[in-house]
C-alpha cells in the first residue's frame, strides 16, 4: 500500500479471518467469481441480505413510474419523481455518512432497513385503497429515498470491519454483481408479474423481501466507532470535515474524480431511446431499446461473474485506470456500430470494464480511508453515483439534439478516454496505489 496516501482499511479486531489459509487456486478456479469473502458468517450475512433487496427494490424501481404513469399519462411526471427522489438522496446520503461514523452501524442498518419496509408498505397500502395520488407517491419516493440514503453509506462502510483488506476487491464484486443482476432480473420480473397478480403486489414483495434484510442484518455483530467519535455528533461540521479529508487525501479524491469522468462524459443512456427509434429501427425499436438498457448491467454481471481474473490485483489506482479507459474506448465502439448486435456487444464490454472500476474504486475507499472516515466517504460516493448519470442525461440529450445522437455518443467515449489518461498523467497518486 502507499502509505503516503492512505492508511489500513481492516481493523483485526473486527475481521472474521486473515490471510487466506488455502493454497492458491488453480485451473477455472482462477477466473471464476472470487468468493474468499463468503467464508466470513458475518460478511455472508450481509451479503446474502442483498441478494433479496436487490430484486425486491427493482419491483418498486418500477411500480412507482409506472404508477404515476397509468394516473397522469405523461412522461414528464415520471420525471418529476425521479428527480423528487433525488435530492433526498443526495442530502442525507451525505448526513447519512456523517451519522455512520458516530454510530453503531449495525444498528443505524437496522433503523434505516425497517423505515425503507414501512415506505414499501405504504406503497402497497395506497395502491390497494386507490387513493390515485401522484402527490403521496412523490413524497413516499422522497421518503424512501432519504431512509437508502441514511442506509448505503453504513452498509458500504461496515465491509472493510467484516472482511481482510486483501479481500476488499473480492467483497466488492461479490456485492456489485448481486446489485447488477437485480437491475436485470428485477425489472424482467416486474414486467411478467404485472399483468398475473397487479401492480400493488410488486410493493408488497418488496416490503416482505426487506423483512429478510433486517433479520440479517440483526444477526451482524455490532459494529460500533473505533475511536470517540460517540462523542461527536453527526452534522454540517462532521460533513464538512469529510470534504476536507478528502481534499487531503488525493487518491480518495482521484477515485471520485474517475467515476465522474466515466459517468458524466461516457454514460450516454439518454440516447437510447433515439438510437432505437432511427439508427436501429430496422431490427424493432422495442428490441433494440431493450437490448440497449440491458448490455451494460448484464456486461457488469459477466464481469462479477468471472472476477477471480482480476479481484486479486494489487495495483488498484491501475486497474481504475485501465478500466475507466476502457469503459471510454468501448462507449466509443457502441456509437460507431451501425449493428445492433454488435452495439450490444460494446455496451456489454463497457459494462465489464465498469465492475471492475467499480470494485476497484470500491476497495480504495474502504482501505485508504481511516473507519472514523468511512462512512462519510461512503455518503459522498453514494452520492456521486447517484448524481453523475443523471448529469449525463443532460449533457448527452443536449449533445445529442446539437450534434446527432452517434456523434455524441463517439465524443463522449473518446472524451472520457482523453480526460482519463490525462488525469492519470497528471497525478501520480493514483497509479502509485497499491495495497
Amino acid at each position: 500500500m502507499d502509505t503516503s496516501e492512505s492508511s489500513t482499511g481492516t481493523d483485526p479486531q473486527d475481521a472474521s479471518a486473515g490471510q487466506d489459509p488455502r493454497p492458491p487456486r488453480r485451473g477455472r478456479r482462477r477466473w471464476v467469481m472470487d468468493t474468499r469473502p463468503l467464508r466470513i458468517p458475518a460478511y455472508r450475512r450481509l451479503w446474502s441480505s442483498t441478494i433479496v433487496t436487490a430484486v425486491g427494490s427493482q419491483l418498486t424501481a418500477v411500480a412507482v413510474p409506472k404508477q404515476i404513469y397509468d394516473i397522469t399519462g405523461s412522461s414528464a411526471w415520471v420525471g418529476a419523481a425521479s428527480m423528487a427522489g433525488l435530492l433526498p438522496l443526495i442530502v442525507f446520503a451525505l448526513w447519512g455518512g456523517a451519522v455512520a461514523d458516530t454510530m453503531d452501524r449495525r444498528k443505524l442498518l437496522l433503523i434505516t432497513n425497517c423505515g425503507i419496509a414501512v415506505t414499501s408498505v405504504l406503497f402497497w397500502v395506497q395502491a390497494v385503497a386507490g387513493f390515485d395520488s401522484v402527490a403521496a407517491l412523490m413524497v413516499l419516493l422522497a421518503v424512501q429515498q432519504a431512509f437508502w440514503g441514511l442506509n448505503a453509506p453504513a452498509r458500504n462502510a461496515s465491509i472493510a470491519r467484516l472482511v481482510p483488506e486483501g479481500e476488499l476487491a473480492a467483497a466488492n464484486a461479490l456485492g456489485s454483481t448481486v446489485m447488477q443482476t437485480g437491475q436485470v432480473v428485477g425489472p424482467l420480473l416486474a414486467g411478467v408479474l404485472i399483468p398475473v397478480i397487479g401492480l400493488p403486489e410488486l410493493y408488497l414483495i418488496d416490503a416482505l423481501a426487506l423483512c429478510v434484510t433486517v433479520w440479517a442484518v440483526h444477526r451482524l455483530p455490532a459494529l460500533p466507532p473505533l475511536d470517540s467519535a460517540t462523542k461527536r455528533r453527526a452534522g454540517v461540521r462532521e460533513i464538512a470535515a469529510g470534504f476536507r479529508y478528502i481534499s487531503a487525501h488525493k487518491v480518495l479524491l482521484l477515485s471520485f474524480l474517475a467515476d465522474i469522468i466515466a459517468m458524466v462524459l461516457g454514460m450516454p443512456r439518454a440516447l437510447f431511446p433515439q438510437l432505437a427509434a432511427e439508427t436501429y429501427a430496422p431490427y424493432g425499436e422495442g428490441l433494440a431499446l431493450g437490448l440497449l438498457f440491458a448490455a451494460v448491467p448484464i456486461g457488469a454481471v459477466v464481469g462479477g461473474l468471472f472476477s477471480g481474473t482480476f479481484s486479486r490485483a494489487r495495483r488498484h489506482g491501475w486497474m481504475v485506470i485501465g478500466a475507466v479507459m476502457a469503459w471510454g474506448a468501448a462507449v466509443a465502439g457502441f456509437g460507431l456500430s451501425g449493428s445492433l448486435w454488435l452495439a450490444v456487444v460494446f455496451l456489454a464490454v463497457a459494462g465489464v470494464a465498469d465492475m471492475v472500476s467499480m470494485v476497484f474504486r470500491g476497495a480504495i475507499l474502504l482501505s485508504a480511508a481511516t473507519d472514523e472516515m468511512r462512512g462519510r466517504m461512503q455518503g459522498v460516493f453514494t452520492v456521486v453515483v447517484a448524481g453523475g448519470p443523471r448529469l449525463a442525461d443532460v449533457l448527452h440529450g443536449a449533445a445529442g439534439s446539437a450534434f446527432g445522437p452517434r456523434a455524441a455518443v463517439v465524443g463522449g467515449g473518446l472524451l472520457v478516454v482523453v480526460a482519463m489518461g490525462g488525469l492519470a498523467l497528471a497525478t501520480p497518486a493514483l497509479r502509485r496505489y497499491r495495497i
